[in-house]
Parts: C-alpha cells; structure tokens; sequence
C-alpha cells in the first residue's frame, strides 16, 4: 500500500479518509451562510417596526373612542359638552400619542385628536396617518395622506 503522509504519529494509507480530516465548512458557505440570515433579519425587523407602529395607532383609536363614549356619557349627564375633561389614556399610549381636544368644546359639539408625540418614533413611522380625530357624531378622521379608510 501506499502512504501519503503521516497523521498524529500514523500513516496514512491511499483512500483512507481520517476522522480529524477536512470535515468543516469553507470561508465561502459560511459568508453565504451569513448574508442569508442578514437578509432574513432585515426582513424581519421592518416588519415587527409596521406592526408595532400599526399596534400603537390601534391603542390610540381605542383610547379616542373610549374618551368620545366618555364625552356622550357626560352629555347625557349634564346636556352640554363644555367643562368636560377627557380621561387619561393607558400607558401604552401616552409615550406615542397626546389625546386632546381640538380647541374647546362648546355646548352642541367637540374634537378630539391623538397626535403622534414630537420626536417620537411613531410620529416619524407612521406620517402617512398622522393626527387621528374624532367628533361628536363619531365622523373620524386623519391628518396624514392615507386617510380615514386605510388609518382607522
């Protein structure tokens, strides 16, 4: 038989493949291996970014519609919207969105609005929505270019 070269103090014979012999991956397959999974990430991270900014955007329509249901009761109450105050949003909103009312509600009528906080992420992530509003006969609407249909 014929020998090719010598492995930890044996010799090895023609055809015989050792256990400690070229078994690993090359320098190609494993940078294949890691834009792969870079694309994969990328992917994967601008879409849980969609889906939180659409998530803060939902609580805030929820907190609007709890203040508006509010803003009736209080009517039925005292058969006026004026001195009204609107209650505080959930700390899931507060961070993201401010709800207010859009100038002062007089007897017959209101606007409330959550705005995106300045300098946020959501403000920056979702302008296509933009300021969510909604009145006394429950009209909504949104400031951004997308409009009510696709924001609410």
């Amino acid at each position: 038989m014929s020998t090719i070269g010598s492995m930890h103090g044996r010799r090895a014979v023609a055809g015989f493949k050792s256990p400690l012999g070229s078994g690993g991956f090359t320098l190609i397959e494993l940078m294949v291996t890691v834009a792969i999974v870079g694309i994969l990430m990328a992917i994967a991270v601008s879409s849980y970014e969609f889906a939180t900014v659409k998530t803060r955007r939902g609580a805030a329509e929820g907190c609007l519609l709890e203040a508006a249901q509010y803003m009736e009761r209080y009517y039925t109450t005292n058969l006026k919207y004026t001195d009204a105050t609107i209650p505080t949003c959930t700390t899931d909103v507060t961070p993201h969105y401010t709800v207010a009312f859009s100038g002062t509600p007089d007897a017959k009528s209101y606007t409330l609005l959550a705005t995106p906080v300045a300098g946020s992420r959501q403000e920056s992530a979702d302008a296509k929505c933009g300021a969510l509003g909604v009145n006394q006969i429950g009209t909504k609407t949104a400031s951004g270019p997308a409009g009510v249909a696709e924001c609410w």
